[in-house]
């Protein structure tokens, strides 16, 4: 059996050079001028990779930051070219690398569905045939037409999501796209992974969870500063990295403490930004506050949540819902109509003037 994917002496290095050249002919005078401050500048993501995968191969690729474990992933996937060594795929690749990252904001789901997955190599055809499942999949049913710029984060992911798994490839690669939006829809893709790794699917998986990698993969490895620590079987290579990343008890209490505080301000930061949503969606696209809620899947017992938190946003910058703008206007409008039947003494008082002054 051939391997699906064969790595050898992969090298990937980076120019760390802060140095900018207006010309060519300025790149080639400070080269030979600064050819030994330039090398220093050299920075080797990945230094003498090797390894095969077979179908049927699930591999988790662990590291601590900065090991080159997404490096390694979008070398594969071809984003970046190999300094030194070579990379070679036997049959269809599925990236899933940064959901909706050739998403065209002017343009709507459906326009962006046949444009990214052109990008991604589907054939008309294709896309026109997986188009409803697309959809039904990314819960987008009502906002087919509607401009991608007008859609949340969330509904983005979605969305990209939706259209990288369509193809049933031979080789896939995930990026830590699990982790990517809420729980519903991170146990929903999760299980679409799942159903996608029967029969002789390649995998390449990178997560920071060693749980979730034990649930996918069968096969792991280390990758440090670059370089291949180790290479195995799951069930060998997981002890090892428990291992490096053990703490000691007081440090994890304190990791834990801090994790907590930045839990809560992503959670404060990422309804904000949700509230934001839905206040551009209500404006836009002349829907309720509810159906806005509904649409980028807030549960609807958070929705006396969003309501403190838009009008938090609506003391705080000024910032109305379409529906509290035409309340505001109804209550101004109201109160000149009332002023104007039932003027105080004050009113009366610079009305009985005026007509002193004529």
């Amino acid at each position: 059996m051939k391997p699906s994917v064969e790595v050898s002496h992969l090298g990937m290095m980076f120019n760390l050079s802060k140095e900018m050249h207006d010309t060519l002919k300025d790149y080639f005078i400070n080269l030979f001028k600064h050819h030994e401050k330039m090398k220093k500048d050299e920075f080797w993501a990945l230094s003498d990779v090797s390894f095969k995968l077979y179908p049927g191969d699930r591999l988790g690729i662990l590291g601590l930051n900065g090991a080159g474990k997404s490096t390694i992933l979008k070398a594969i996937a071809g984003v970046y070219h190999p300094t030194t060594g070579s990379i070679h795929k036997r049959g269809k690749l599925a990236p899933l690398l940064e959901l909706g990252a050739g998403f065209e904001p002017q343009y709507s789901a459906r326009e962006n569905i046949y444009l990214y997955g052109s990008i991604l190599g589907y054939s008309k055809e294709f896309i026109e045939s997986k188009f409803d499942e697309i959809i039904e999949f990314a819960e987008l049913q009502k906002f087919v037409e509607v401009p991608v710029k007008n859609y949340s984060s969330g509904m983005k992911s979605r969305l990209g999501f939706a259209i990288c798994t369509a193809v049933n490839p031979d080789i896939l690669i995930l990026d830590e796209v699990l982790s990517v939006g809420d729980k519903k829809f991170r146990r929903k893709s999760e299980d679409k992974i799942m159903s996608m790794l029967n029969g002789e699917v390649t995998v390449l998986f990178v997560s920071h969870s060693l749980e979730q990698v034990r649930r996918i993969c069968n096969k792991a490895m280390i990758l440090d500063h670059g370089k291949l620590k180790c290479f195995g079987d799951i069930n060998e290579i997981a002890p090892i990295y428990a291992e490096m990343t053990q703490e000691d008890p007081e440090e994890i209490k304190k990791r834990e403490a801090k994790a907590k505080a930045n839990r809560e301000k992503k959670l404060r930061e990422a309804r904000k930004t949700k509230a934001h949503d839905i206040i551009n969606m209500t404006n836009n696209l002349d829907i309720s506050v509810e159906d806005a809620m509904a649409a980028i899947d807030i549960p609807e017992d958070k929705y006396k949540t969003y309501y403190k938190v838009i009008d938090e946003i609506e003391k705080e910058e000024g910032i109305l819902t379409k529906q509290d703008a035409l309340k505001a206007a109804a209550a101004e409008e109201a109160e000149f109509d009332r002023a104007a039947t039932f003027p105080n003494d004050e009113d009366r008082a610079e009305s009985d003037d005026d007509d002193f002054d004529s």
